[in-house]
This record gives structure tokens, sequence and C-alpha cells, in this order.
């Protein structure tokens, strides 16, 4: 425990020193780890492919599903994609430090609210050693300290993707400490008891990973359990968006946690619909598995179970179920939905406004795929994970994700007692 905690305590004095870091240096140290992969990308890509070979007898076992094998690759293009992002960081105007309310008590007496970091995060994810720069990148610019675990998997990029940033940052006159790698899971179990030196947990990965990590620590928790999400084909669905919608909310990337894994159909355009989804998924190797009155109008397709409505398949797997109305749609996703991202495909603006008026999810979309729900894509730059909590952060979690606020007080002397009472003096309350 004594080393564990140790690394914790660096990392909270490495967070202080970067919170008071100017942007520029901040920036500066993202710029340096960009450049810092493009001219490792070799290694990089020899320290994947020694990942690669270890995780195929994973795959072959079992211990690894082929989801997680497909997230654990790098090639030349995902090298850059990871360079560009930290540069994209980069431009994003500074979280720390913004004053969102300024107020005058009373004569001399100010009132000021401003963003700090939150502190130290630990992060612990599965498989994407992107995700390690995506979350040192965020961690960097908000100035908070990350501990990382990835999966034993990813072990060497990972390392050696973490050793690129440390050395951006120390090249910057910042401190390395500020990122540090976790080593297997006794490591993780102990930093789960630190709730004095934690200050958040962001697991990334399956749902049993996320549930493991909420049972075991009191250390507030930031993620999400599962993903999934829905896209309800309307009565007044375009045909051709249905269909191109559905493609890529489920086989753009079948394992992320925003693909598409119930398709809800209106029975008046099921019989037109359905066939047409038939005719374009399963050529492409997605397995469609269907409710009652799906197999009415399809019989060859798979059988659909209860347990279907709440799987995340994180697979070319897709689930069919016609509904009477939009009301049943509506019951359908709060009865199975997991609060991540729900769509409706519809030319009725009044479908479409109740639809996203009343279905409770972090992403609510119309006319558009499911696959959008991602921080880079909403211009956040990379994202630390997608929470479905209502609390603190919802949805794709950024820069803002990873502040909280301080208030300053400025007075010249002034004591409650001269605003209590019956003579009390009264305040101000102006916003300035």
């Amino acid at each position: 425990m004594s080393d564990v905690r140790a690394r914790a305590q660096r990392a909270r004095f490495a967070s202080g020193l970067l919170g008071r870091a100017p942007l520029e240096r901040r920036d500066e140290a993202l710029r340096r780890a960009a450049a810092s992969l493009r001219e490792a990308r070799v290694e990089l890509l020899a320290a994947n492919a020694e990942d690669l070979a270890r995780a195929e007898g994973l795959l072959a076992s079992g211990e690894l599903d082929a989801s997680a094998f497909q997230r654990l690759k790098l090639d030349a293009a995902k090298v850059e994609e990871m360079a560009r992002g930290l540069e994209a960081v980069a431009t994003l105007p500074d979280p720390l430090g913004r004053v969102d309310l300024r107020r005058l008590l009373d004569d001399g007496l100010i009132l000021e609210r401003f963003t700090v970091p939150l502190g130290v995060l630990a992060v612990i994810f599965e498989s994407r050693p992107d995700a390690a720069v995506q979350i040192g990148a965020l961690a960097i610019k908000s100035g908070n300290a990350a501990l990382l675990k990835g999966g034993a998997e990813a072990i060497g990029s990972v390392d050696l993707l973490i050793k690129l940033l440390r050395g951006a940052l120390a090249a910057s006159g910042l401190p390395a400490d500020a990122l540090q790698l976790l080593h297997g899971r006794a490591e993780v179990d102990l930093i789960l008891a630190l709730d004095q030196d934690v200050d958040l947990v962001i697991p990334r990965g399956s749902s049993a990973l996320v549930r493991s990590i909420k049972a075991r620590t009191r250390i507030p928790v930031l993620g999400h359990a599962e993903g999934i999400c829905h896209l309800y084909l309307d009565a007044a669905a375009d045909p051709a968006m249905a269909v191109a919608l559905v493609r890529d909310g489920k086989l753009q990337y079948p394992s992320a946690c925003n693909a598409v894994e119930t398709v809800l159909l209106h029975r008046d355009r099921a019989p037109d619909l359905l066939p047409r989804l038939v005719a374009d998924l399963l050529p492409r190797g997605v397995e469609l598995r269907g409710c009652p009155r799906c197999l009415a109008l399809v019989p060859t397709l798979v059988p659909a179970t209860e347990a279907d409505w709440d799987t995340e398949y994180g697979a070319p797997i897709l689930a069919l179920k016609v509904v009477d109305d939009l009301d049943e749609a509506l019951l359908h996703i709060r009865s199975h939905g997991s609060g991540h991202t729900e769509g409706i495909v519809t030319e009725d603006a009044e479908a479409a406004a109740r639809f996203l008026s009343e279905v409770d999810a972090a992403g609510v979309y119309h006319n558009a795929s499911t696959r959008f729900a991602d921080g880079f894509r909403y211009g956040f730059g990379a994202e630390v994970g997608i929470s479905t909590s209502r609390i603190h952060a919802r949805g794709p979690v950024g820069l803002e994700g990873l502040v909280t606020v301080k208030y300053q007080m400025h007075g010249h002397g002034q004591c409650v007692a001269d605003y209590s009472g019956p003579e009390a003096r009264p305040f101000l309350h102006e916003d300035l």
C-alpha cells in the first residue's frame, strides 16, 4: 500500500503544479507529445505487434473477445490519428480559471467562482491503447494528474505511449508524475481504497469492468455500465435514410458503446422496412434476431428472446422489434435502454420533438447515427469516457467534465455579525 499511496500523493503534488502552469506550457506539452508519437511510430507499431501476438492466445482461449482484440490494433493511420488528437486538444480554450460568477455582496466585498482541476484521476481501461493518449491529453490540458491502468493485453503499447507523454511533460518543464501507470489488479485494488488520495475513478471498457469498479470503491465513479442503444424507425421514416442509419449505427464500429443494438419498427412501416434491412445487413454478415411480429414478416430471422432486449452485443448482431406506435417505442426504451444514446428516424416534426423530449438518455438524436456520440465528434478534442450519470458530467466527457469550481472572496475586514440581527446590514448581491 505504501508505494501505491506514495505514487498517488506524488500525483496530487504534480496536479497542483500542472493546474497552476500557464496554458502555453500545457499546450506545448501536448504538441511535443504529438511529435513524439510520430517520431516513435515504428517503435509503437512494433510494441503493438508484440501485444497482438500475446493477445492471440487470449483470443483463442476465450479470455479476450474478438471486439476487444480489434480495439487493440494500431496501425500508421491510428498513430497519426492519436497525434492529431493531441494537437486538437492543444487548440481548445483553457478550461481552467474561467470565471462564471462575479458578484458584489456589499461595497468592497466581492465573490468569484472559477474553474479548477478535479485533482487526481484513476482511469482503468481495456484493450484500446489510444485511450491512454486521449485520457493523457485531457488530463494535461485540464491540470489533472492521472493514474492509468490499461489491460494486460495492451501493456507494451500503453507503457510506451505513457513514456512518450511523460517525456513531453518533462521537456516542457512540467511534472512527469502527472501521468503514471498502474500495474496489475493488485495495484488497482489498492488505488480503489484510497478515497482520500484519488478524486475520481473512470472505468472504460465492458459493462462487467464498470460494475466491478463501482462495487469495489467509495471514490466517485464516472462511466456507463452498458451501451444498449436503440434506433426507432417511425411511421414517417424515410426508407433510404432508415437503412443507411441502421447500417452505420450497427456496422461502422460494432464493438463501440454507441453502436445500435436494437431497432424498433413502427407496425405500419415494418412490412416495407424490415425486408430492406434484411437485404442490406444479412449480406454484410449481421445476425438478425427478430420478435414474433418480425418473424411473421421474415421467417428466416433468428428468433429473439427477452434477453436480447437487454444485451449489448458489441458485435454484428442486431435485435429487431415491431412496435405499435411511438408510445410503445418510448415504453420499450424506458424499460430496456441504458441511458446512453437513442435515436429516431422520422420526417414527422411532432413525433421527433416528442421523442427528443421524453427519452431520458445522455444523447437523443433525430435522423442521425448513434455513432456520433463521441467526444472528438462533438468537438471536445477527445474524451475520457461516456457517462450515463446525472451527476457532474453526462454523455461524452471532455475537458468540462474534468474541472470543478472554487470560490474566492475579496473583502476589507467584513464580519458576518454585521449582516445578522435586527440592525443587519443588507447584501447588495449585484452581478458584476
